[in-house]
């Protein structure tokens, strides 16, 4: 049969085709909350017989996507596409030809995508000697561009451990050896760690910083072992001006590990090197760990960072927001109250605060700005917990009054004065923020209170907490007890 007719043409798979099989799989392997944020509102344009682009919905999406899936959307296309067409990436505005100041990625074809995407193997990763490639010497490893002090937004929660890694990145004398940050997941300890790295590189381009993950550490130190390299490991390690190493606590109840980090920690310290390390809590607590690791990491700098408050969720919101619109030429600009049930809603972890930003990007981009707060909460359904939804105006009201010295029948009662007034009108705002009650339903729950009351108390406690630090941090408290 000859090639390239009209029979074969017409029996050759659509493109359609191809992505919706693409689309089944990746679903299932993403799951449908992410797939949704990320991939629902993709599209797939025909360029010729042979071409084929995947547009995202934005800039931010489309970076996500090369990031995050576009290794495997090649895979998947490969296999469901018999015609073998070439799969690009852009976003809507790239394809359009409508963006021409924002940064464009070149013509992706599906083995460049799949090449890009590949684990780049650094020094640290290489898996037999550690040998950087004579031409261009490795001074940095694992470093995360995003992570820097021009993108960390500092306030009370974290003012001091910022304090700390600036003195550190500039090489001050006087340090302490070791620093160890510490606090709960997602609390900004890898952001802080990556920046004085960066900080440290800088200031001192010919230093040598070492930035690895406690889990790369043993992963490279058991290969190590494996390949007869232990004496390349520890020269590699042992040669840093400064070494960072994240989220130590994954090294407890590892033996061998813990006895050469240890080994590292003392020989580093002993010839007047840097070590900084993080952790998800303060070395004291770290029971698991060996004896004489804890015992040093003890003896340096301990900085906790607590959770952020509510000023430095918005900050850090605010920040994340102006980056993602110059990423994706659109306004740095959206509605108030969305900002403000981000900055309520997801205040355990700065990471969830600054993903379901991203989400809502991800599925709007341009539109952010006439985004409702009600549309705001259906995209962001998917993500949030389900103990938030089950908390009720009753367990509100315990635990206001609880936190406040009074009793539930204290919130419900005629009383005027401010010591009660003051903490019925919190409880009225909580409820309105995390239940879905609506104000005349929340009024009767308040001993049969007009709605016009509830939306009054609920303005009242928007204005106070504005200016009031320490009501502020009550409703912060408040409202985490109640999530759990």
């Amino acid at each position: 049969m000859a090639s390239g007719g009209l029979a074969d043409r017409t029996t050759a798979t659509p493109a359609g085709a191809v992505w919706t099989k693409t689309c089944l799989t990746l679903k299932r392997e993403l799951g449908d909350a992410t797939f949704g944020s990320w991939l629902g509102h993709a599209a797939l344009r025909e360029r010729s017989e042979h071409e084929v682009c995947l547009v995202a919905a934005t800039g931010v999406a489309r970076d996500w996507i090369r990031r995050h899936a576009w290794r495997r959307i090649g895979e998947l296309w490969a296999q469901n596409d018999p015609e073998g067409r070439a799969l690009d990436l852009k976003s809507r505005m790239e394809f359009d030809g409508a963006a021409p100041a924002e940064p464009v990625i070149a013509e992706v074809t599906l083995a460049a995508a799949q090449a890009a995407a590949a684990p780049v193997l650094t020094l640290h990763e290489a898996p037999a000697a550690f040998e950087a490639p004579a031409a261009r010497p490795v001074r940095t490893h694992g470093l995360q561009e995003r992570f820097t002090f021009d993108t960390f937004v500092p306030g009370p929660a974290n003012e001091f451990a910022f304090a700390v890694a600036r003195r550190v990145g500039c090489w001050a004398d006087g340090h302490f050896n070791p620093v160890v940050f510490h606090g709960p997941y997602g609390f900004g300890k890898t952001h802080l760690l990556n920046a004085l790295g960066w900080e440290a590189l800088r200031t001192a381009p010919d230093k040598k910083v070492v930035y690895l993950t406690a889990e790369r550490f043993t992963q490279t130190f058991v290969k190590a072992v494996q390949d007869r390299q232990t004496a390349a490991f520890k020269d590699e390690l042992r040669d840093a001006d400064l070494l960072l190493i994240d989220d130590v606590h994954f090294v407890a109840g590892k033996a061998s590990t813990q006895e050469e980090l240890f080994h590292t920690l003392i020989a580093l310290v002993q010839d007047g090197r840097r070590v900084v390390m993080t952790a998800d809590r303060p070395p004291h607590e770290l029971s698991d760990l060996e004896p004489r690791l804890r015992s040093h990491l003890q003896a340096g700098l301990v900085c906790g960072i607590e959770p952020a408050d509510r000023d430095l969720r918005q900050g850090i919101l605010e920040r994340k927001l102006t980056m993602l619109a110059r990423q994706g030429g659109f306004p740095a600009e959206v509605r108030p109250e969305v900002l403000q049930f981000l900055a309520d809603r997801f205040s355990d972890s700065v990471r969830e605060l600054e993903g379901a930003l991203n989400t809502l990007v991800a599925r709007v981009g341009p539109e952010l700005a006439q985004l409702s707060l009600d549309e705001a909460q259906a995209i962001l359904r998917p993500h949030l917990s389900a103990p938030e939804r089950k908390v009720t105006v009753d367990h509100i009201q315990k635990a206001v009054a609880e936190h406040f010295g009074l009793t539930q029948a204290d919130l419900l009662s005629e009383r005027r004065a401010r010591a009660v007034a003051r903490p019925r009108q919190a409880a009225m705002w909580i409820a309105k923020q995390i239940t879905t009650r609506s104000l005349p339903d929340i009024g009767r729950r308040f001993g049969g209170r007009d709605h016009t009351t509830v939306l009054h108390a609920v303005r009242r406690i928007e204005a106070l907490k504005a200016e009031d630090p320490s009501l502020a941090r009550d409703l912060d408290l408040l409202l985490r007890k109640l999530r759990g």
